[in-house]
């Protein structure tokens, strides 16, 4: 913890770069990710500040919309699209996701009751679980990738993503990241398989 704390105590110093950024942001795309502390969006695209608008749940879930329902999620969405007029949604999956494999072989809810609620009350088990058995061989990378497609799938019901996309302003991209190997591949939506970007 100390040279967490130590960097940030010297940031303002290696920060001179960032005052434009004070005037507003202009991100290219809307990242949605993991929170997994090993899965960071800029390192792994190259980006710099501004660059990015990071959304950030456990296992990577879109929540599905509902009308009159307010949630940090949906809220990020449209913000993105409506406001920071992004033209390219990434959702993003990494293997070894421990959510994924909790989807897999679910332990006892009363252990974590707060991510068992979330997994329940947001995923589609039956989606996920069944990609382990056809997709690569490995059942957690297939069910990830899986799950990248259902998250895909959930955001296009979203009003301002559907809104955007009828109108040809934006663009949903599906991505796997390989914690082990740095390697990140992509969706080819014709036939739902994962390709080295």
């Amino acid at each position: 913890m100390q040279s967490l704390i130590d960097n940030a105590r010297t940031f303002a110093e290696r920060a001179q770069d960032l005052r434009p950024l004070a005037d507003g942001q202009h991100p290219h795309a809307l990242f949605i990710t993991c929170s997994d502390s090993r899965v960071v969006p800029a390192l792994i695209t190259g980006g710099s500040p501004g660059d990015l608008f990071e959304l950030r749940t456990a296992g990577n879930i879109v929540p599905e919309y509902e009308e009159g329902r307010g949630s940090g999620e949906t809220a990020t969405i449209e913000f993105a699209l409506e406001v920071l007029g992004v033209e390219n949604i990434i959702v993003c999956g990494h293997s070894h996701c421990g959510a994924v494999n909790a989807i897999l072989y679910p332990g006892a809810p009363s252990a974590l009751p707060a991510v068992h609620r979330w997994l329940a009350d947001t995923e589609p088990h039956d989606e996920t679980r069944k990609a382990s058995d056809f997709l690569d061989g490995n059942a957690l990378t297939s069910a990830v990738q899986r799950h990248v497609q259902v998250q895909l799938d959930r955001l296009r019901r979203h009003p301002a993503v559907a809104k955007r996309l009828e109108h040809g302003g934006l663009k949903l991209h599906g991505w796997f990241y390989a914690v082990d190997t740095g390697t990140v591949s992509v969706l080819d939506p014709q036939d739902g398989t994962f390709r080295p970007l």
